[in-house]
């Protein structure tokens, strides 16, 4: 089976529109949406209804903590991010229908399926949001899943990481890491432990402007990293238009 897995959409709607476009046309059967629906974009309603859509079809989704921030009644939830975050974060608030808000409510932090746990962020502590950002952070998030596969978003640019299973988690036996190409199917058979970092749809960092997104291939235990490009200038001029942060929009022809 062929699983589109997608991550930090950001309300990002043109990109999410081309990616899925992209996994219908690599023959994805299904979908994971490992969180980080909202934020950031100004187009919030339209990529839940999306999302909303698919997990009627069968779909995982997931919750992250920009999600968790536009439905939380907790101050600090907000407050701990950096201003042009938060100021995102109260918009898309205004802008989120009761159903909607009820979707995020309901949003489980990791799901297992088979050999295989989708998560947010670390598989260590979920709720913490932990950015798994070197082969340490990798080795204690595999550990925690205790799953031969274990995919984040978060971080905003791709990385494939591995170790041996079993291994105890040390400076000595951190995970290596594999920076991917894009577009080539890597083996990743259950002999390691495995941990993608998937990228982001919609707030690519890398300095590549393209959104990212992964297909797992799991009856030829395969992996693919894609890059998607989509029609940034128009989720830039909705931006503007929103009154959102202009940094927002700007960073998206850069990929930064």
């Amino acid at each position: 089976m062929k699983v589109a897995i997608l991550s930090d959409i950001h309300s990002n709607l043109e990109a999410l529109n081309a990616c899925l476009a992209h996994a219908r046309s690599q023959d994805a059967e299904q979908y994971v949406f490992l969180g980080d629906l909202v934020g950031y974009g100004a187009d919030p309603v339209a990529c839940l209804d999306i999302i909303q859509e698919h997990a009627l079809d069968g779909a995982v989704v997931l919750l992250g903590n920009h999600d968790e921030a536009a439905i939380s009644d907790q101050y600090k939830k907000i407050e701990v991010m950096n201003f042009v975050a938060r100021d995102a974060i109260y918009w898309t608030r205004s802008q989120l229908r009761e159903d909607q808000r009820v979707f995020l409510q309901d949003l489980p932090l990791t799901v297992q399926d088979g050999n295989a746990l989708y998560v947010h962020a670390s598989a260590d502590e979920p709720s913490r949001w932990r950015y798994v950002t070197g082969g340490r952070d990798a080795a204690r998030s595999m550990a925690a899943a205790e799953t031969a596969y274990t995919f984040a978003g978060h971080v905003h640019h791709a990385m494939l990481y591995f170790r041996m299973a079993g291994q105890r988690v040390t400076d000595q036996n951190a995970a290596r890491s594999f920076q991917p190409t894009p577009g080539m199917p890597i083996p990743v058979g259950l002999t390691r432990q495995w941990l993608a970092i998937v990228g982001s749809v919609g707030q690519p960092r890398d300095g590549n402007n393209a959104a990212a997104y992964v297909i797992m291939d799991y009856a030829n235990s395969t992996l693919t990293f894609h890059r998607v490009p989509y029609d940034y200038m128009t989720t830039a001029r909705k931006i503007i238009a929103a009154g959102l942060p202009e940094r927002l929009a700007h960073r998206l022809e850069h990929g930064r």
